[in-house]
């Protein structure tokens, strides 16, 4: 019996293909063409990643005069510095707040999106497409835009907001800067983990639901014991993703929408970074606040690497 399964397997077109497939390989000759191939990437690396990073970890043991024309070797002063003042933990605090805001919500708002494009409902395809559009907004854009429709006085948003009885007014309110800060970064993001979460609940087998509502489970139970399970590889991804955006990518939000005020209410590190060094001339500190923001986003990603990966099923 087995012979002949065997002997089927080996005559089956379909079965032909699939060992040809699997047996497929990349073989090289020589180191050259894998040398080659790579050379583009690891141009792009060096250039663009290790030698700015280099830069900037040499230029934060470093004074600079007033003018910008002479340096000075200081050790690790910027750092002692740094560490020394008390609004770097005030911005550092806002900076984690944001960053939880904005990947939880993003996160949980863009899996609901998805779950809800991915059931065979009229106008999927335009759904979908409207949901993905807000990614190939720039994020200074998105800032504006957000502005434009919470701004105090011409604001239509706002408007309604005032109409309800709430003093909003984001140019002297720290806690509603703050808020619409987070919603403008969430909006930005929401289209990217829609497009990955989407693609990972259209990898699920649909055999495994019916199974499932065969058994008698309800939509809210297949949601919790399946799709959440199965998507678990996908979330983790976006996770680490989110993270690295809130800390670095948000640059543009802050900076059209608030500045980083009022009174520093919305400065986050990345933001703090310029501030200091472009606005402030501070080379050397903004350096060592680069480098710092650095060490800090490498270290939750181990982090999440050491610990949340070990509970993902792959």
């Amino acid at each position: 019996m087995h012979a002949l399964a065997a002997r089927r397997w080996a005559v089956s077109p379909s079965a032909k293909g699939t060992i040809g497939y699997m047996e497929k390989r990349a073989i090289f000759g020589g180191m050259t063409l894998p040398f080659l191939l790579l050379a583009p990437q690891l141009a792009v690396t060096l250039v663009f990643f290790y030698w700015p990073a280099a830069q900037a970890v040499w230029q934060s043991f470093q004074l600079q005069d007033a003018f910008g024309l002479r340096s000075e070797f200081v050790g690790l002063e910027n750092y002692r510095e740094l560490f020394h003042n008390a609004d770097y933990y005030h911005t550092m605090g806002n900076t984690l707040f944001f960053a939880a805001a904005v990947t939880t919500l993003s996160l949980s708002l863009a899996l609901f999106l998805a779950t809800q494009a991915d059931k065979n409902i009229r106008g999927a395809s335009i759904y979908k497409t409207l949901l993905i559009w807000p990614y190939a907004v720039a994020p200074a854009v998105a800032g504006v835009l957000w502005l434009f429709m919470f701004q105090p006085s011409l604001g239509v948003v706002a408007r309604g907001i005032r109409a309800i009885g709430i003093d909003w007014n984001p140019l002297l309110n720290g806690t509603h800067a703050m808020t619409l800060c987070i919603l403008a970064a969430t909006w930005k993001q929401i289209s990217y983990n829609f497009l990955f979460f989407l693609a990972g609940l259209q990898a699920i087998p649909k055999s495994v639901y019916e199974a499932a509502a065969m058994d008698g489970a309800k939509p809210l139970r297949r949601f919790w014991t399946i799709t959440f399970p199965l998507l678990a590889p996908t979330a983790f991804f976006l996770l680490v993703v989110n993270i690295v955006y809130v800390f670095f990518d948000t640059f543009g939000i802050i900076d059209s929408v608030t500045s980083g005020g009022p009174a520093k209410a919305t400065e986050t590190l990345v933001y703090k970074v310029y501030q200091d060094g472009k606005l402030g001339a501070d080379l050397g500190g903004s350096a060592a606040q680069s480098v710092v923001l650095m060490v800090i986003v490498v270290a939750l990603t181990a982090v999440q690497f050491r610990f949340i990966d070990r509970k993902v099923n792959y």
